[in-house]
């Protein structure tokens, strides 16, 4: 496998959307109900939507490709939202940047592409002068809590996330550049 991360082009927006597809599912807790998850998906996960993710001068998204097929992606975004006040508090040294989503097809797992992925977004987010980049993860995905702090990222507060009609619970993680 040769992997290849880079930023995504807008022509990238259909096959970006097919991967989130498949892989947002994976993060989200056991208890969620299935047409909310799809209701995300359609909201937040379309072509249309990565298409305005890639034109947003506050964003950036990755892709990993293997051979010129994407296999995961991540998408960051400056700053730290106005409008949430336990992100504020978790979120101290700034400027800051999210990593709002970081994905990578279920095949591909364990094969050194959300490394890869990880170490671009980490770079992308020191270019665009962040001092911390920060994330949040639902508190019962262990195994993306464990990849994060393997990373560097601690567990520095928490908040909520709207899955369709349900209130899901996150820990945001932190971490310096």
């Amino acid at each position: 496998m040769a992997i290849h991360v880079a930023a995504a082009q807008c022509r990238d927006a259909t096959e970006l959307a097919a991967v989130a597809a498949r892989t947002f599912p994976l993060a989200c807790p056991p208890t969620a109900a299935p047409q909310n998850i799809a209701l995300f998906i359609d909201a937040q996960l379309s072509a249309a939507r990565f298409a305005e993710y890639l034109n947003d001068s506050d964003r950036v998204v990755l892709a990993a490709y293997d051979d010129g097929a994407i296999i995961g992606y991540c998408m960051l975004i400056r700053g730290v939202p106005d409008d949430d006040a336990h992100v504020q508090r978790a979120v101290g040294v700034r400027p800051s940047v999210e990593l709002s989503k970081m994905y990578v097809l279920p095949d591909d797992h364990g094969s050194g592409v959300s490394d890869a992925l990880m170490e671009a977004a980490l770079n992308h987010a020191a270019a665009m002068a962040a001092k911390s980049v920060w994330l949040g993860v639902n508190q019962q995905n262990r195994r993306a809590q464990r990849f994060y702090a393997k990373h560097g990222f601690t567990i520095n507060g928490t908040k909520t996330f709207h899955l369709g009609g349900e209130l899901e619970n996150d820990y945001v993680m932190v971490r310096l550049v």
